[in-house]
């Protein structure tokens, strides 16, 4: 699967501190781990991928980042990872999840993989979430906006909580198409923000460009 928006405004949205163990769901090639690489430097990142053609690639790319923590790449399901390593938690858990419920498959087996989930992933997903945060701990996930819905509602159920919602717009007067949604097993208050990609056509808006200014040589 290709870099997409998704995962790397989830990888640069995340803002955590400096959280010492980050697990990233659904590594895909590796995008989003590897921004969190450059961003905590210390941490120690594991990354699951159950396509193994992705996971090659995401193995790939770690071991050629130039980090000085490189995520470790585990071709797994994030149930078969949780049940081999029934005694890790997470300062921090992200994932850019595949989100088409109830809709018609892809042409292909892998763009399956990648893009389409039922309901019972979503609440094994959430589930596992939270028991292997630590009480501290974040979960940070982009969605569509239904989806996102679904796993608040799962959240509520598994006792996490919703920390924050940012909406994210392609322009300023469009409806949000997407929304990253942070998850906590502590109280705490509820934020919500918006974020614009364009400012015109084909044209990134200023704050996109110094969102990803740090991850694209092209900002």
């Amino acid at each position: 699967m290709k870099i997409n928006t998704d995962g790397v405004l989830l990888g640069a949205f995340v803002d955590a501190d400096q959280p010492d163990s980050i697990l990233d769901i659904g590594t895909g090639t590796g995008v989003i781990a590897l921004m969190l690489a450059q961003k905590f430097e210390n941490a120690q990142i594991d990354a699951v991928e159950l396509d193994e053609a992705a996971a090659i690639t995401a193995r790939s790319n770690f071991e050629a980042s130039p980090f000085k923590c490189k995520p470790q790449l585990y071709a797994d399901s994030f149930q078969q990872y949780f049940d081999e390593h029934p005694d890790k938690k997470y300062d921090l858990i992200v994932s850019n999840p595949p989100f088409y419920i109830n809709s018609l498959s892809s042409a292909t087996r892998q763009i399956n993989l990648a893009k389409h989930a039922g309901q019972v992933f979503f609440d094994d997903l959430i589930k596992a979430v939270a028991q292997r945060l630590k009480p501290d701990g974040e979960c940070w996930l982009i969605l569509p906006l239904p989806t996102a819905e679904l796993v608040l509602e799962l959240a509520g159920q598994y006792g996490l909580n919703l920390q924050k919602t940012i909406s994210i717009h392609s322009f300023t007067g469009s409806e949000p198409h997407r929304q990253v949604i942070i998850l906590t097993p502590s109280q705490t208050k509820k934020a919500n923000e918006r974020f614009v990609i364009y400012q015109d056509v084909k044209v990134y808006s200023e704050e996109y460009r110094k969102r990803l200014r740090d991850f694209f040589i092209i900002f």
